[in-house]
């Protein structure tokens, strides 16, 4: 099962996969979040192919007065409003990012310019749509003048800032170690704990995915070789859960039983336990350990490790999103005809945050070549030492 493309691209071309690979996922995971792989089951009459409608039909609006969102039919969700909201502000910064560039370009973005919701079926403000830990950085940032390095204490424990970090390994592509430092920085605006250790983790990831040559394993060897604590764990326990299977469907319970000591929202996850999304050095976000083990049990085919990541249920989007990343940067194809539904359905051109970040990327690398050879010749001036060409 050896995806077309694997380890090979262009930079543009891996940047592409990567963010129309997010938006896809996300929308294909969305209408059966917050489920069980039975209920899916249950609900569809199988495990779910491709596009769905919402789990409540018609009734969409009203079935869940706290979340009246259109879920379904190739809308893509709060996961992919944030991921190219980030994109934008790249785009304003034209330079690597951190938790400042939150509070004075992301959050202005999210509270001051209306968009397509395409959930809400209107324009509005994506602050009106986001969930309320991503609600945190409007709060703590505008109203609170909290410093944005430290912002992110107190939040809710979730994947809230990993599941739009992939930006940030596009811009560092091939190099996981600077995403992994940038998407801490940033994510401390927004995240403590294992949260931001996921958003630093799911970054590098991103970025090991665009080496030349890369696969499954070598962004999984990226990810342990950076990530620390709970997180390190469960990617590893879940990992190797994932290398026993090579079809989601067997792999569905194993991977569910590889994180669940390392997942703190428990066996209901409409029910969280007392315990649940606090701080922890022992515990771990659920959503990009499973997704790299999707990735692996796919052998980073897209299609294969993105329906894995949406009949897993739970936040399934949310996975969607980061193994549909995953398998984008690594030169995966992502199904024509789902990338069209979702980007008529959300009323979204899905290559145009591509282009915008590729541009943006080059710009950084060569802000990046001219800084280190400022530091190569100011050091070889203080030791005496040539430069190196």
């Amino acid at each position: 099962m050896t995806p077309k493309g694997e380890g090979t691209g262009t930079l543009d071309e891996r940047i592409t996969g990567a963010l129309v690979g997010a938006a896809v996922g996300d929308a294909l995971g969305g209408p059966v979040e917050g489920y069980s792989p039975e209920q899916i089951t249950e609900r569809h009459g199988g495990r779910v192919h491709g596009i769905v409608g919402p789990w409540n039909g018609a009734d969409w609006r009203t079935a869940r007065p706290l979340a009246p969102y259109h879920k379904g039919d190739g809308h893509v969700t709060d996961d992919t409003l944030m991921t190219h909201a980030l994109v934008r502000v790249y785009a304003t910064v034209r330079d690597h990012l951190d938790a400042y560039a939150v509070a004075e370009h992301l959050v202005p973005d999210l509270m001051g310019t209306p968009r397509w919701i395409p959930e809400l079926e209107a324009e509005a403000l994506p602050l009106q749509r986001i969930f309320l830990a991503e609600k945190w950085l409007v709060a703590r940032l505008h109203y609170g003048h909290v410093d944005p390095r430290e912002a992110g204490t107190g939040n809710i424990v979730n994947c809230g800032a990993a599941m739009y970090m992939a930006p940030v390994g596009l811009v560092n592509a091939a190099n996981p170690a600077a995403a992994y430092a940038e998407a801490l920085d940033i994510a401390g605006a927004h995240q403590s704990s294992y949260g931001r250790e996921a958003a630093g983790v799911f970054a590098a990831a991103v970025a090991a995915a665009c080496a030349p040559g890369a696969s499954p394993a070598s962004v999984i060897d990226a990810c342990l070789s950076l990530a620390k604590d709970g997180t390190r764990a469960a990617i590893e326990s879940v990992c190797e859960a994932a290398s026993r299977h090579d079809d989601f469907e067997s792999a569905l319970t194993p991977l569910r039983e590889a994180v669940a000591p390392y997942d703190t929202v428990g066996p209901d996850y409409r029910t969280p336990s007392l315990g649940a999304r606090r701080p922890s050095r022992l515990h771990s976000i659920e959503e990009l350990p499973v997704a790299l083990g999707m990735l692996l049990v796919a052998a980073g085919d897209y299609r294969h490790a993105v329906l894995g990541s949406v009949n897993y249920g739970r936040d399934c989007d949310s996975i969607a999103t980061m193994s549909g990343a995953l398998a984008g940067a690594l030169g995966a194809e992502v199904p024509h005809d789902w990338a069209k539904t979702v980007a008529e359905s959300s009323r979204l051109d899905l290559d145009a945050p591509a282009r915008t970040l590729a541009e943006v990327t080059r710009e950084i690398f060569e802000r990046d070549v001219r800084r280190r050879r400022a530091h190569e010749s100011a050091y070889a001036e203080l030791t005496g030492t040539p430069c190196s060409d």
